[in-house]
């Protein structure tokens, strides 16, 4: 696991709220626990990121439960982690910085959602310069509306993201196939 790094973005209880509607891939969180175990086997870097709001309304307002993390990826005692308050992990925080003072080069990234802070981080990620991979089994997308107002599929809306990510800023792989790459 050398010069490479685990970056979980925003797994939190937020997603939780029924305000979301309909998800796609019910099975996200344990694949992104199975990568996590993997990393954290071989003692890798672990870095979680949270989505943080001041705003009192929010879902992720930094005083209210929805701010947690999902207790199946809630970070151990030495993992970093890192606050941010737009879509990008890379925006407004220290997340570059603390890759170049670990060596990083390559980065894997799991998470919520698909088409907004994970798609975000991956691109940035990419074009900083990271070997970037995104576990597809290992982050969800929610249900969207498109500009007339109708409903968008959140499977279409997740197989959409991820199609605009792999081989532009990322390789788009499933658990199975990142667990035998990095073995």
């Amino acid at each position: 696991m050398k010069n490479t790094a685990l970056i979980l973005v925003d797994i939190q209880k937020a997603f939780e709220d029924k305000r979301w509607g309909k998800r796609n891939n019910p099975d996200a969180e344990e694949k992104m626990r199975t990568v996590l175990d993997f990393f954290r086997d071989r003692n890798g870097e672990v870095i979680h990121i949270q989505h943080m709001s001041e705003d009192p309304s929010s879902v992720f307002y930094h005083k209210g439960k929805g701010f947690e993390p999902k207790d199946i990826v809630a970070p151990l005692s030495g993992e970093k982690v890192i606050t941010k308050t737009v879509n990008s992990a890379f925006i407004g925080t220290d997340l570059h910085e603390y890759l170049q003072s670990k060596s990083i080069q390559i980065v894997v990234i799991v998470g919520l959602t698909t088409p907004h802070c994970v798609s975000t981080t991956t691109r940035m990620s990419g074009n900083l310069g990271y070997e970037t991979y995104l576990v597809q089994d290992a982050v969800a997308a929610y249900e969207l509306k498109d500009l007339e107002g109708n409903n968008l599929d959140p499977q279409v809306i997740h197989d959409l993201s991820l199609a605009t990510l792999h081989d532009e800023f990322a390789t788009v792989l499933d658990s199975d196939q990142l667990i035998d790459l990095f073995s």
